[in-house]
This record gives structure tokens, C-alpha cells and sequence, in this order.
């Protein structure tokens, strides 16, 4: 901790009034510091964490913290509030305010150190000492376990009392004289494992106060802490020998099937901070009453990250976007590749011989032949990665190899990506039928290795190759037709249709759904002509969200928080580089305005750029790849056209929201500007 706070990282007198000023100016001695290369990009990161969960925690802590790439080292700079700054937390403001900065590649020593700060967060000497802490460089020390809370207070005292050593002594001599007692009797145990998004701060410190309340109940409790680190598994011993379990966590337990059996309560992790006693409590009464968990067979990694009541509908999507997810880093690399070749080597690239027999250092067609064609070869793994994913995510890892293998049959026999639907779905129920199947113990060991992989992929490669793989292989030939023959206002109506899509969920699952079918028609050495205009419409209307809010934040931000306003500067640059995501703290905060204006934008860029006649071999690279594109200066009219009017929207919308009745504006300054205490949404002072 010695190297993370220094005094220079202490402010004991800090006048910030909202969360957001907060951060700015701790953040601030970070970069003085040299700990922090961009502020404002900092404060982004940070505000994007806030915006998951609060950090604010009962006590009177604040605990801002966040990866981040602009970070260079693992810091953490204080500041002490004596009016108090709302974090968000239950019983008030905070007065203790902790802003931890950890670079995105940090260690797990460093975590091990930001870790061991989250837990003396939980120790009210060492909270109470930071309230006391003179001076800056004290209270560095303190942060820095260079001194103690028990040391200071040993410094108070001026030694040990004679009455309170007669009173030792004579206790010493009632147990010398008092009978042996009957051992004590064999106390509850309970499990638990906290975990966060971050992973940083509110993991370890709900492992800390689970730990204590634990202590002060006689009770024992042990804590698997799933932090960013990855995490050390429980002794299955520990388990087995468990009274009751608890899971205070904000992201999916891994491996929760281990707990199963058992009394269990379940809760979000700042439940494990502020009430743990309760928790205790309530898993005491579930173990006295009986009630446990069912058990279960180990879960499919779908399974395990979701919930197990979920319909057979949100598995099926959620099975078919595990494929998706694994697919869409090949066709990123692919198509990039191949439309870089063409742009260096020109569009009969793909006419070029193998670069193993012809390759010259000094040609440029040679170099280009070269990306071309390492490209193709990254596109050859698209359908039999989406299904061999997609089995994976029914049937775990006995489900790649029949997946893997009906995707490379559906390639052969020119299913396509329905043909890769379609065998991953296939594979992941063969397989799940045949672990249902009752085995005798001596060929259990065989099964993973041998017999599943066997059986299951000759059913697959039969039923691809001679039931369903013709007419799979005719709707893909009939689909591709169709896209062909879309001219006019039929593609128009395609585009806008998909810049709905593309703005209605921001990344989620019908933003995916546009852009896996916009990826499968260019997912081919030679794509048609209107499979590239479809990935052009879908990519130029996934830029407008972000690059629309980013406008808005900038020539009206009065409508916009603080924080808005924040991430209205990275939104640029989000949306410049087609991460749609940029959009959704907007959207989070105010959906019904945010979402429809992206969707009328959205709708307006896809018909556009469709109408336009833009082309794109690139699956993704948003405004870097614009040399790659047909029609490059329509096509900019288009993503500019769609950003004009979904800000126009989105302007108008929030403009006309009524103030909050009673609310009186007050003049506040914001650094060399001034504005009315509506337009920064902060409190009037009474």
C-alpha cells in the first residue's frame, strides 16, 4: 500500500457537494500525481461504474473506484467531507470518500492490497481514526497500515491500571479454582461468497462484515471472494460441512452447483455489507426449518450464469447468443482483413494465387493477396465456431466437438449460418440425451473423452448430411436470392427495419439479431452486393445512439446531468468506433425519450444509407474504416443525417419535461459558467 497513497493523495478538507465533484477533485491530485493521463476519460470510467451501483455504503463511506486505462498504476487518493457527499448510500451522506483507481491490467497483488482496504473499511477504529487523523500525511499512514488505529490509541492511554490488573489476576484465580466445563458445543457454520461487478472494493469489504458479524454471533464463516482476480475455491470439506450458505453477489456465482443441498439465502452484495447480522439470522431459520436448495446436477455454462427458473424462450436465446458471441471476434478479424486486402490490392485481390507460391516482399498486391487471404481463412471458422458455441452453451464442453463438427458439414453442404443454427442446436440435444442416459460405473470414465464425442457427432453428421441439410442448404440459396434481388423501396424498408433493431436495445439481443444477419451475408470470399449494403445500413445506424446523445450533451447539456454531460465526451468516441453501448447510460436514465429518438434516427441512417447505395466489406471499425466503404460521402450524410434528428428528439422531449413542483432556480456556478440549480440538478440550499 506503501506506493498506492501518499499525502500529496489526501484532501481532509474537501469541499465537494455532489459525487461527481467528488471524483473530479481527488481525480485531480491523481493526475498531478502522474497516477492519472486523462481526467475527463478517468471520470468516465468512473461514472460508468456509478452507474451500475451506487458506492456508497452505511457508515458514511464512499467508496468511487474503477479500471480504467488511463490509469498507470494501482492509487488511491482520500478526502474528507464535512458537510457530507451523497454516494447513494441508505443512512446518508458520506464523509469518508475513497477514490480507488486501478489500471485495467492490474495484477493480483495489487487487488490482494485494494482488497485488504475494503476490509479495514468494516473496522469502525479504523473509520473512527481517519474522522481523527490531524493532518494529511497521518492520515496516509493510517491508509497505508503504517499506523494503526490500536497504536494511536495505546498513544491515548497512558498504560495499564493496577485495578485492572487485580481484576485480571483475580479472574485468573476464579478459573484456576473453578470446575473443568463441558466442552462448547460445535457452532453453525455458514458459507458464503460475495462478489461485484468490479470486483475491487464491495466483494471483499461484504466478505469482511460477513466475517464479523459472524464472529460477534458465535458463529463460523468462511467467505470465497469471487473478485476480478479470479478466486480460490472453497475446500470442498468446508462445504460439505456447512449449516447454511450465503451468496451476496451482483454478477453470477461460478460453479454454484457446488452449494447446492444446502439452506441458502441469496442476496445482493451491499445486502452482505450493511446487514449481515440479518443474513446470518435468516439462514439460521431456513437450516432450523429445513429448507434447502435442490440439488442439481452441475449446470451448462448458460445455466450457470442465469437463472435456473428461466423459460425454455430466454434459454433458446440465450444458447444462441453464446454462439454469436464467440463467432463475432472471427468476423471482426476476418472481414477486416479481407476489405483491407481489397482496399490495398483492389477488388480482383481475391483472383490471386496462394501467397505460398507466389510472394514478393516489395509488391504491395502481394502483401494485400496475403491479408485476403488469412482473412478467408478466418471466415472458414465462422459457422463451425457459432455451432460449436452454440452446443457448448447447452451442453457444456461435451458439446463442442458434435457442434464443431455439424458447423463443418453445414460449410461443406452450403447450409450456411442456418446450417450452423441449426447443428449447434442439434448437437447440444444430442448430447444432453445422452447424459440423461443411465451408465454403468466402469464406462463412466470413457464417457467425456470417448463415447459422447463418438455417438454424438455420427448423429449430428447423419442428420446434417442426409435429413435436414438439403433443405437447410435450399432456404439459405433462397434467402441469399432474395437479398440479391432487393432493389428500391424494398431496401429502403430493409434498412430502416434494421436501424429500429440496431437502436431499440443498444447491444442487447435484437441489436444483435440485426447485426449476426448483417455479418452472415458478408461472412463469404465473395459477398453479393446487397449483403454489403446491409452491413453498411446496420453499422451506420449503430453509430447514431452514441454519437446523438454525445451531440446532445454538448449543444444543450443543461438537460443533462453532471454525469451525463461526462459521458457525453466518451460517447464520441464510442460512437465514432460503432459501440452502440456508448448510448446505454442515457438510455438507462431516461428510456422513453432516449430509446425512441435513437429508434426514429436509427430508422432514418439504415434507409439512408440503403438508399444510398453504401457498401461495406468491414463487419465493424465504424468511422476508421471509411476508406473501405462504397459511397463514402453519402454514407456520412447518412450516419450524420440519422445523429441530427435523433438530437433533435431528444432535445425537444427533455425540454419539454416539467420541473419538479416547487423546484426554484438558483444560480450555481460550474467552473467559468454559471447555471441555475435546475439545469445542474442539485438541491436548492435552504
Amino acid at each position: 500500500m506503501s506506493d498506492m497513497i501518499t499525502a500529496d493523495l489526501v484532501d481532509l478538507d474537501l469541499s465537494a457537494d455532489t459525487k461527481e465533484a467528488a471524483a473530479r477533485s481527488l481525480a485531480a491530485r491523481m493526475v498531478a500525481q502522474g497516477r492519472v493521463t486523462d481526467l475527463d476519460g478517468f471520470l468516465a470510467d468512473v461514472a460508468a461504474r456509478e452507474a451500475q451501483m451506487p458506492t456508497g455504503l452505511d457508515g458514511g463511506i464512499g467508496i468511487p473506484h474503477c479500471r480504467s486505462e488511463h490509469v498507470t498504476e494501482p492509487t488511491l487518493a482520500f478526502g474528507r467531507s464535512t458537510g457530507g457527499i451523497d454516494f447513494g448510500a441508505a443512512d446518508g451522506p458520506a464523509d469518508l470518500i475513497f477514490l480507488i483507481a486501478a489500471p485495467a491490467g492490474a495484477d493480483d497483488a495489487h487487488l490482494t492490497i485494494l482488497s485488504s482496504l475494503a476490509r479495514q473499511l468494516m473496522n469502525t477504529e479504523f473509520t473512527d481514526a481517519l474522522r481523527a487523523a490531524g493532518d494529511p500525511a497521518a492520515a496516509a499512514a493510517l491508509i497505508r497500515g503504517d499506523e494503526t488505529p490500536a497504536t494511536a490509541a495505546e498513544g491515548a492511554s497512558s498504560g495499564t491500571s493496577e485495578d485492572s490488573v487485580s481484576v485480571s489476576a483475580a479472574a485468573s484465580a476464579d478459573t484456576d479454582t473453578a470446575t473443568t466445563p463441558e466442552p462448547a458445543p460445535r457452532p453453525f457454520r455458514i458459507v458464503a461468497v460475495t462478489s461485484c461487478p468490479t470486483g475491487i472494493a464491495h466483494t471483499y469489504m461484504a466478505a469482511e462484515s460477513l466475517e464479523n458479524a459472524g464472529r460477534e454471533a458465535g458463529v463460523e464463516v468462511t467467505v470465497e471472494t469471487q473478485g476480478s482476480a479470479g478466486f480460490t475455491r472453497l475446500d470442498p470439506a468446508v462445504i460439505a460441512a456447512a449449516d447454511g450458505v450465503i451468496f451476496a453477489h451482483d454478477v453470477p456465482v461460478r460453479e454454484k452447483d457446488r452449494f447446492a443441498g444446502k439452506p441458502t439465502v441469496d442476496v445482493g452484495v451491499k445486502a452482505g455489507i450493511n446487514r449481515p447480522a440479518e443474513l446470518i439470522t435468516e439462514v439460521r431459520g431456513k437450516a432450523e426449518r429445513g429448507e434447502v436448495t435442490a440439488a442439481a446436477a452441475p449446470g451448462t455454462p448458460v445455466e450457470r450464469a442465469g437463472d435456473s427458473s428461466e423459460g425454455y424462450g430466454t434459454k433458446l436465446r440465450k444458447w444462441l447468443m453464446s454462439g454469436v458471441s464467440y463467432m463475432v471476434p472471427f468476423v471482426a478479424a476476418g472481414g477486416l482483413l479481407i476489405a483491407l486486402g481489397f482496399a490495398i490490392g483492389g477488388y480482383k485481390i481475391n483472383k490471386a494465387p496462394s501467397v505460398m507460391d507466389h510472394f514478393v516482399w516489395t509488391q504491395g498486391d502481394s502483401w494485400a493477396a496475403l491479408l485476403f487471404q488469412i482473412g478467408v481463412v478466418s471466415f472458414g471458422f465462422l459457422v463451425p465456431v457459432l455451432a460449436g458455441y452454440i452446443a457448448y452453451g447447452m451442453a457444456d464442453r461435451p458439446g463442442l466437438v458434435p457442434g464443431f463438427v455439424g458447423g463443418a458439414i453445414s460449410v461443406t453442404i452450403n447450409a450456411g449460418f442456418l446450417g450452423g443454427l441449426a447443428a449447434g442446436l442439434i448437437a447440444g440435444g444430442v448430447v444432453l440425451s445422452i447424459q440423461k442416459v443411465k451408465i454403468p460405473p466402469a464406462v463412466r470414465g470413457i464417457m467425456p473423452v470417448v463415447v459422447i464425442p463418438l455417438i454424438s457427432s455420427a448423429i449430428v453428421g447423419f442428420l446434417m448430411f442426409v435429413v435436414i441439410g438439403k433443405p437447410i442448404a435450399s432456404a439459405q440459396k433462397a434467402l441469399t436470392d432474395g437479398l440479391n434481388g432487393l432493389t428500391g423501396t424494398n431496401a429502403v424498408l430493409l434498412g430502416a427495419l434494421l436501424g429500429l433493431m440496431m437502436c431499440f436495445d443498444l447491444g442487447g439481443p435484437v441489436n444483435k439479431v440485426a447485426y449476426t444477419f448483417a455479418t452472415a451475408g458478408i461472412a463469404v470470399a465473395s459477398p453479393s452486393d446487397s449483403a454489403m449494403k446491409i452491413m453498411a445500413a446496420v453499422m451506420a445506424a449503430g453509430m447514431v445512439p452514441p454519437l446523438a446523445m454525445a451531440l446532445a450533451t454538448t449543444v444543450r447539456g443543461k438537460l443533462f446531468t453532471e454525469t451525463e454531460r461526462e459521458n457525453g465526451k466518451a460517447a464520441w468516441v464510442l460512437g465514432a468506433s460503432f459501440i452502440s453501448e456508448g448510448a446505454i447510460p442515457f438510455a438507462a436514465a431516461d428510456p422513453l425519450r432516449v430509446i425512441p429518438s435513437s429508434m426514429v434516427g436509427g430508422a432514418v441512417t439504415g434507409a439512408l444509407s440503403m438508399a444510398f447505395g453504401a457498401t461495406l466489406r468491414a463487419p465493424h471499425g465504424g468511422i476508421f474504416v471509411v476508406p473501405l466503404i462504397g459511397n463514402p460521402f453519402l454514407y456520412l450524410i447518412a450516419i450524420a443525417a440519422g445523429v441530427c434528428v435523433t438530437t433533435a428528439l431528444v432535445v425537444v422531449l427533455k425540454g419539454l419535461r416539467k420541473p419538479a413542483p416547487g423546484s426554484t432556480p438558483t444560480t450555481a456556478t460550474r467552473g467559468d459558467a454559471t447555471a441555475t440549480a435546475a439545469e445542474t440538478k442539485q438541491p436548492v440550499a435552504a
